[in-house]
């Protein structure tokens, strides 16, 4: 059974930071790529960043550049994603999700997902 749990969000002011996590069972974690996506009210299922479970490949979409930071740690089955400089354009229920193949941006791709964490940014 694999279950893909986050973690973290919750509201903050313009400017401010949230670190969120995804804690996964029920797969070999290290072997998987995870990747982080949001979704607005009305709006699409968009990608923030991934990262691959072997080479550490990490992608991020422009707006995440430079304010984003995605991470795992495989001894605690966990991913996390630092959120630094948040606007209000960034609240979204942000969702993790993992696939084994290679990494990509693409939502449909991924098989596994977490249940969603609420990040609301206010201006």
């Amino acid at each position: 059974q694999v279950q893909l749990v986050e973690s973290g969000g919750g509201l903050v002011q313009a400017g401010g930071s949230l670190r969120l996590s995804c804690a996964a069972s029920g797969l070999t974690f290290s072997s998987y790529n995870v990747g982080w996506f949001r979704q607005a009210p009305g709006k699409e299922r968009d990608f923030v960043a991934a990262i691959s479970g072997g080479t550490g490949t990490i992608y991020y979409t422009d707006s995440a550049k430079g304010r984003f930071t995605i991470s795992r740690d495989n001894a605690k089955n966990t991913v996390y994603l630092q959120m630094n400089s948040l606007k209000p354009e960034d609240t979204a229920v942000y969702y993790c999700a993992a696939r084994l193949r290679v990494l990509t941006t693409t939502p449909d791709l991924y098989n596994y997902w977490g249940q969603g964490t609420q990040v609301t940014v206010a201006s």
